[in-house]
């Protein structure tokens, strides 16, 4: 251990060689550093996506290494969803709102549901593995990339000693080597000079015995080590597995998400929204000129070309059938003046020949006509019309 130590400091000072170790061997711990420094930050960041309360995390972990059972957690969206029950169930369940809050919560609910089925796919099927390999095969890397250390400062000093053995002998043999002076008051010098030669060569015999056995155990642990490196490559493909199982709960979760929205959409869409189409008739008579200052051909100018309706008187909540029944939008013309541009909110597939398709982003223009239900449009595309509901639209100026 002291060798050891004296050796890797030598090192740092510049003042002792060291044994490089080959190209592929380099590369191969490279490639295992840089293994393990990805997959601890793709797992923290997972985890973030997955638990994005730092508290709640911190909660998980603790349990993890307590080995004990994390508590069940309400998710957002239930927490969400009970709020809206609630709230339902004060305002009254059977008026517009409650009955709104009431569906909203449910598809919450159900959001929440979903997250919680993706939540634990993922950590079983990704987080799983990255934390095994980080914890398992990593840490027997790390263990015999240390031994691997060690056995190579250990050759290192042995070669150093042998290096210094063999300078020692050589300068005792050239010191022994010189013709003795026995004239000298002091000839027992070269008695000494041969005693110490032969002291050195044991010495050299004794320091390559010892570097025959630590070249050996380098050369063994270098081995060791070097397969542990190479099954990075299995560890690559056990997470490119992880990683498909992982994009496919995620998948599925948003897959689930869009139906239940697209579902609520539907629902919220079927129920009339008398609030948007009472700020659209609002808006569509102050755009309309004063009846008061309007000629009278330009008044008429404004009438669709269809034929005469008879009025029918009109109850608040109930739609005049007569004039749907009469109604068709591929017969009637826009009237000279009251038509606005729309931007549609989604995308709405219509019931019948009668009602117009929209998709999503995209600009129609739009206008009203006599005895139409308020809470639908004539809308036309190009050469497209059709009946549009008013709560999928955005009106524009």
């Amino acid at each position: 251990m002291i060798t050891s130590f004296l050796q890797f400091t030598e090192e740092k000072l510049g003042q002792a060689e060291k044994t490089e170790l080959d190209a592929h061997f380099e590369s191969l711990l490279a490639r295992a550093d840089c293994t393990k420094n990805w997959t601890e930050k793709i797992l923290r960041q997972t985890e973030v996506l997955l638990q994005p309360n730092p508290s709640a995390r911190v909660e998980e972990f603790l349990y993890e290494k307590l080995d004990r059972k994390v508590p069940s957690r309400v998710t957002n969206g239930e927490l969400l969803a009970q709020y809206m029950t609630e709230a339902a169930n004060d305002f009254g369940p059977a008026t517009p709102y409650g009955k709104t809050l009431i569906k909203v919560g449910e598809t919450q609910r159900r959001l929440g549901a979903a997250e919680r089925d993706f939540i634990h796919s993922a950590s079983l099927n990704f987080l799983t593995p990255l934390r095994n390999f980080l914890e398992g095969d990593w840490r027997t890397i790390s263990k015999e990339r240390r031994i691997l250390q060690n056995r190579r400062l250990d050759l290192d000093a042995c070669k150093a000693r042998l290096k210094k053995a063999k300078a020692a002998e050589a300068k005792a043999a050239c010191e022994g080597d010189a013709v003795p002076d026995f004239q000298e008051t002091r000839p027992r010098n070269y008695v000494l000079s041969a005693s110490a030669s032969a002291l050195w060569s044991d010495e050299v015999e004794k320091a390559e015995h010892e570097l025959r056995l630590t070249q050996t155990e380098f050369d063994r642990q270098a081995e060791v080590t070097r397969l542990l490196l190479e099954g990075i490559s299995s560890t690559h493909v056990n997470h490119l597995r992880c990683l498909h199982e992982f994009v496919e709960s995620q998948t599925n979760y948003y897959a689930q998400c869009y139906q239940y929205m697209l579902d609520l959409q539907k629902q919220l869409g079927s129920s009339k929204g008398e609030i948007f189409s009472g700020t659209f008739v609002g808006n569509a008579e102050s755009t309309s000129p004063p009846a008061a200052t309007s000629p009278p051909a330009v008044a008429a100018a404004t009438l669709p070309a269809v034929p005469t309706i008879p009025v029918v008187p009109t109850i608040v909540g109930v739609p005049n059938t007569v004039a749907e029944s009469v109604l068709n939008p591929n017969e009637v013309k826009p009237p000279a003046s009251g038509t606005r541009k729309a931007r549609v909110l989604y995308d709405y597939e219509a019931a019948d020949s009668t009602e117009l398709a929209l998709l999503a982003d995209e600009m129609i223009t739009v206008y009203s006509l006599p005895g139409m239900d308020p809470d639908w449009l004539i809308g036309e595309r190009g050469n497209q019309k059709g009946k549009v509901p008013v709560t999928y639209l955005e009106l524009l100026s």
